[in-house]
């Protein structure tokens, strides 16, 4: 009789483009709260609770301007509060027919950053 072994992925780490690795650790650190894990001249990794974001230094605009990644969160509406004050322009939250609260961030570098909540029933 052969035993399965429990496999769980446990932390997904989106690598996202940056035109500038310290333009992207002053947005992260600064405005959003991240804190700093590891910098070096073209690669850099920040953390935030249980996300972990990293950053690969590209020299091609349209590659982060067109790249996301999706955050699920507690407490959307304060995390928005708490983001407004370092960013005024930003939109609030939106519900969404398909039962998520979601907010919009664009990084310095035009990467989308998706934050999502469930909405209460």
């Amino acid at each position: 009789m052969s035993t399965q072994n429990q496999v769980a992925v446990t932390v997904a780490a989106p690598i996202l483009a940056s035109l500038n690795i310290q333009e992207s650790i002053d947005f992260y650190s600064q405005k959003l709260g991240f804190r700093v894990l590891m910098q070096s001249e073209d690669y850099a990794i920040v953390k935030r609770d249980s996300a972990e974001l990293q950053f690969w230094h590209c020299n091609e605009p349209h590659i982060a301007e067109n790249t996301s990644c999706y955050l699920r969160v507690n407490g959307l509406q304060a995390l928005y509060q708490e983001f407004v004050q370092q960013l005024p322009d930003l939109a609030p939250p939106k519900t969404l027919p398909w039962g998520m609260q979601e907010l919009y961030i664009l990084d310095v570098h035009g990467n989308l950053l998706k934050w999502g909540e469930p909405v209460a029933e």
